[in-house]
């Protein structure tokens, strides 16, 4: 067994232990052993995390925004340098394999890319004469303060990517709640962005129960969370933080379905089903955990997918040739199981079961196989609501508009797909589907950092979605100075119009 490292948590740039004498266990997934212990942060501790935030924020808002992205350009290159590890780290602590873990890094490293053009991303616009003698001009501010809460499923991307990187660079100072279950990657990285040179107190760093970060949705200084997590809990943070006057972007829960009609590229869908619904152990909310097939081809799709799933190898997440690693630790594994036996209760047709899957010398690792089921009902949960887990449940439909109609009676709306070689389809689809990122003949329709991660219904709550020019628009609010200056017949003028110069125009 290897040695158990007992973390710290980082506020005002210092590297601190809990008062409390409580630390929380990290699991190593692929073995099943405790590889770490994090601080059980105090409700005090959390407070001054913000203090710290607080009070690093009027030099850092002040320090102008090209001298800001410096330190995100050298962020960017250790992270290129310390790959590698990083990589391992995500593998170690998640349990995605190698490729995914890598990938994961790399959804830290784009964001950063994006925000280091942070300088004509915070641009305003201006205008002269916009009535006669006035002219005007917008400006991009920070707020100040802000919470992240990050969830277990992407240790490096959510806390270190969507969160961080576009909050420091336009003049904010943060204080990042990191998962518990998985909080080695991000804490590797707040190391790298002190390595970098970010200003002591502009990135902060607790773990915690959710009973200290309640503080976050009240505390007069936070401007505004970040949270990525279950739609109960989003829902509570967003109408909390929300009638406490803070801006809230909460990416929610998903329940992400495919429509497959009969003029798709088999082999090739079916490949891109099994990559969706089993890449990352399906623990991510841009996972494809339902097709909807058209009947005539539902059949065939159901023993190709069955098939390829089949293929792939189930081992720990840092050998590179893992196709699919553990999910994150037993808790979830048994929760993912009771799904499973959900699913046989609703009555829906078990054709592939990944349970009991042992991996030779480490048998002790919270490993799943990939699970199918098909026939599955809307009235079915296990087809209705999210599992997080390598569990993919099979729908039938008769046609096109029966497919996206029962697509569009799920609540969530994160991502939808459609496999097809029809323009005219893919157009309808595009046009008419709920979801908030659509993928056409794509099964995982994340777009890249420069567009925002756009969910809708009850997959986010909030206004502003993160990435893009949401995000930066998320993360500054905008001033408009309007400026007259006075010539020597109007120094003498005795009255004053009542719009003073901000009506356009004449009236």
């Amino acid at each position: 067994m290897s040695e158990i490292k007992r973390m710290k948590y980082l506020a005002g740039g210092q590297w601190l232990d809990t008062k409390s004498g409580k630390y929380t266990p990290v699991y190593n997934p692929s073995t099943g052993e405790v590889q770490a212990e994090i601080p059980s942060c105090t409700t005090e501790e959390v407070a001054y995390a913000i203090e710290c935030a607080k009070k690093a924020f009027p030099a850092w808002r002040d320090t102008p925004v090209m001298k800001r992205v410096q330190v995100l350009y050298k962020f960017r290159d250790l992270l290129d340098r310390h790959w590698d590890e990083l990589t391992e780290c995500c593998a170690r602590e998640h349990g995605k394999n190698w490729k995914e873990s890598a990938g994961d890094i790399a959804k830290v490293k784009e964001p950063v890319e994006l925000a280091c053009g942070t300088p004509t991303l915070m641009m305003g616009e201006s205008m002269m004469d916009t009535s006669k003698g006035y002219d005007t001009v917008s400006y991009r501010e920070p707020l100040g303060v802000f919470a992240g809460i990050a969830p277990f499923n992407f240790p490096g991307m959510i806390p270190m990517g969507w969160m961080t990187p576009i909050c420091i660079a336009t003049g904010n100072t943060i204080v990042i709640k990191a998962a518990s279950k998985t909080p080695l990657t991000a804490l590797r990285c707040a190391e790298l962005w002190q390595e970098a040179g970010l200003p002591d107190g502009v990135l902060n760093i607790v773990t915690c129960t959710r009973q200290e970060s309640e503080q976050f949705l009240t505390h007069p200084d936070v401007k505004g969370i970040c949270f990525v997590g279950t739609t109960g809990v989003g829902k509570h943070i967003y109408g909390i933080a929300a009638a406490n006057g803070k801006r809230v972007q909460a990416q929610t829960e998903a329940k992400n379905h495919a429509l497959v009609l009969e003029d798709a590229a088999l082999e090739r869908t079916a490949r891109g089903i099994i990559n969706s619904a089993f890449g990352c152990a399906g623990e991510r909310c841009m996972a494809l955990p339902v097709v909807v097939a058209q009947e005539s081809i539902a059949d065939k799709l159901v023993e190709l997918l069955v098939r390829f799933a089949g293929e792939l190898k189930v081992g720990p997440a840092y050998d590179k040739t893992t196709d699919l690693g553990p999910v994150v630790d037993a808790s979830h594994k048994a929760k993912v199981v009771k799904w499973i036996e959900k699913g046989v209760e609703e009555g829906a047709r078990l054709v592939l079961d990944g349970r009991g899957v042992t991996v030779p010398g480490y048998e002790n690792g919270f490993y799943l196989g990939p699970t199918i089921f098909d026939h599955v009902t809307e009235d079915m949960a296990i087809g209705q609501q999210e599992i997080f887990g390598p569990v993919l449940a099979v729908k039938r439909c008769k046609d096109f508009e029966e497919g996206i109609q029962m697509m569009n009676r799920n609540p969530f709306a994160n991502g939808s797909v459609i496999y097809t070689q029809s323009g005219y389809y893919s157009r309808e689809f595009a046009r008419r589907t709920d979801g908030g990122m659509v993928g056409i003949n794509v099964g995982i329709p994340v777009p890249a950092g420069i567009f925002s991660f756009s969910g809708h219904k009850d997959s986010f709550f909030g206004d502003l979605h993160c990435l893009g020019k949401d995000g930066v628009r998320f993360f500054t609010e905008i001033k408009a100075v309007t400026t007259h200056w006075f010539d020597e017949e109007e120094k003498k003028a005795k009255e004053v119009d009542t719009w003073e110069g901000s009506v356009g125009g004449s009236m």
